[in-house]
Order: C-alpha cells, then structure tokens, then sequence
C-alpha cells in the first residue's frame, strides 16, 4: 500500500499567557522564563492508503492536539505533517479538505442553528465539489450512506439522539469525499449499545471502501477495546511522545513496553471473577514540566538510572514492531555514556 499520511518528527508547543505575577517579577529585575504546554513531542508515523492506525494514550497524552495537526486545525511548532506528500498546512492554511475530522461530542460539533442538511451541504458547496441544485441529492444519498432516513435533513440537531447526531457529523465528513478521516474518540460519549451501532457503521463504510483505495483513518481512543476491533496497527502515545507502534495482534499479544503492558492489564476482563486489578502508579506528569529523559520513569517499575536521564527513541524490537525503552536497547542499568 502507498503512503498517505507522513508525520516526520512532529511537536507542538502552547505558550501560556503571562500571568501578572511573571510580569511584576520582571518588572522588579527578577524575570521567570516563560512557560510552555508541551503537548507533543517529536512524533513520527507514517499512515498507507487503507489503513486505520489507532492512537491510544490516557487523557493529556496529547493524541487529541496530533490529531488536529493532522486534521489542518493546528500548526505544528516544529517538524512537518505531510498528506499525499505535500504540507496539511503551507503558510498556516489548511491545503486541502480531502483530510476531514470526527470529533467526540457531536452536539458540540453541529451548529445547533443549522438544520443537518444544511451542515452536510455547507462543505460540499463551499468547496465547489456539487453545485447548491445538486446539494439536496448528495445530503440524501450521504445520509443513506451513514444508515439515516434522508427526510431528517430538515431537522437540528437536538432533535435527533446521541447516535444518531454522530452520523450527522460522520455524514459532514463523508461529504466531502476525504481520503482521511481522523476520528478523536468518536464514540466516548455514547451509550454501550449506541457504540456499537458507530462502530458497525464505520466498519461497514471501511469495508464499502475497500473496492477503491480504501477508508484511510487515524482512530483516536482511550478504549483499548474498541481500537483493537478497528485498527490494523496502533500506536501508544505517553506524555506527547509515541512509545510503541506494532500491528494490532502484535501489539495485544506481545506488547514491549512497560506502559503497554499497564494498560492492558488494567482493562478488566469478562469471565475473571473477582480478580485484582492493577492500575498504573502514580499520575500523569504535568506537559507543563515533563520529567527528563523517559517521560514513563516515575511510574515504571523497571526503570533504572539511565532512564532518568537518556530519553530512547522509538527503534524495532521485533518484525514491525518498535518501543521507545532502554530495556530492548542496551539495558536500563547505567546511562549511555560518549
């Protein structure tokens, strides 16, 4: 499969306003350097035509700020998201609307002022990808596609359920005939039985797709269940960093990390009884002022001294499969030396 999607390298900084504080203390001769959200931090992946790669990280990780930069909705402070070879963002204006984002909450997402035809039609005609006598026929047959009956168009979005206002939004995307969907949690804020109806659908769209080049998706969740039903391969982000990347069997059967294998063990399991679950220790670090070298360390039950020091990088340690972790490279005991 072709490469559609290259991240190379990627970060993404938020600086924070100056309190009044900072700015008495400079006035005084005793400035305070400025402080920064590191939210992520030196990111590379790549995404083939066809493929969904799930993005999987506790909230904070910064899964959610990669998925805009990859959407066209934030810049990156440093390095390049490239979509079919070109910038997502030249000059800091999204190039195309061939990359669409699915976000979390859909009644967040829809203008409650809109009728849902109007909010699918709104991209298509701004685009000049239908012409506004053609738009009522491509919301009819978009709303068909995501399992709705095309005589709600005229109706807002609180007027329709939790389920079926994401459909709204997932038709919004689908309009515009993307070759990349980002999907930040699509269904965290759904019922169990209304997830799974999502889910279907998504893998029904993914599957109706696969006759051409295919639904291309980066899927972003905290569910380790529902990525392991929709993704060929996942990636682990911790702190703004990806600590592992392997192919979704891989990865759940033999994971290489040591908060890989937290968050699996902490997802309990049906048919264990009364078992001891084992969440991971401790919280996670503050982006404000993130620990040296491996950002995991304090909460790793293997670190040793060279973690504290040396962050490590994201290297193979099976066929296809790569961890960020002195324990596959060289050993966690003492710091790399010159």
């Amino acid at each position: 499969m072709s490469e559609l999607l290259r991240i190379e390298r990627a970060s993404k900084r938020f600086r924070q306003p100056v309190p009044l504080g900072d700015r008495l203390a400079a006035w005084l001769g005793r400035p305070r350097p400025p402080r920064a959200v590191q939210a992520v931090t030196d990111v590379s992946l790549t995404v083939a035509r066809g493929e969904v790669v799930g993005l999987v990280g506790e909230s904070g990780c910064g899964k959610s700020t990669l998925g805009r930069m990859v959407a066209g909705i934030y810049t990156p402070s440093e390095g390049a998201v490239l979509f079919e070879g070109a910038p997502v963002m030249p000059g800091g204006h999204k190039r195309s609307p061939r990359v669409q984002m699915i976000h979390q909450d859909p009644f967040a997402s829809l203008d409650p002022r809109m009728k849902v035809g109007e909010t699918v039609a709104e991209g298509p005609v701004a685009h000049g990808i239908v012409s506004r006598a053609g738009a009522d026929a491509l919301v009819a047959e978009t709303l068909r596609r995501v399992g709705l009956d095309p005589a709600l168009r005229n109706r807002y979005p609180h007027q329709f359920s939790g389920g079926q206002r994401q459909r709204v939004a997932i038709a919004r995307a689908l309009a515009l005939n993307p070759a990349l969907l980002v999907l930040d949690e699509p269904v965290a804020s759904l019922d169990v039985s209304i997830q799974a109806q999502v889910l279907n659908l998504f893998m029904d769209l993914r599957e109706a797709a696969a006759g051409g080049s295919g639904l291309t998706s980066l899927f972003i969740s905290h569910d380790l269940g529902v990525v392991r039903h929709v993704s060929d391969r996942v990636a682990i982000m911790y702190l703004g960093r990806i600590v592992e990347l392997a192919p979704t069997r891989t990865l759940y059967a033999a994971p290489a990390h040591p908060y890989t294998r937290a968050l699996l063990d902490s997802v309990p399991r049906l048919g264990q009884g009364r078992g001891v679950f084992h969440p991971i220790a401790g919280e996670l670090p503050s982006p404000l002022a993130p620990p040296p070298g491996c950002h995991f360390h304090p909460r790793c039950p293997h670190a040793g001294p060279r973690c504290r020091v040396e962050a490590p990088a994201l290297l193979p340690v099976a066929p296809g499969q790569s961890a960020a972790c002195h324990l596959h490279h060289g050993g966690t005991a003492a710091a790399a030396t010159a």
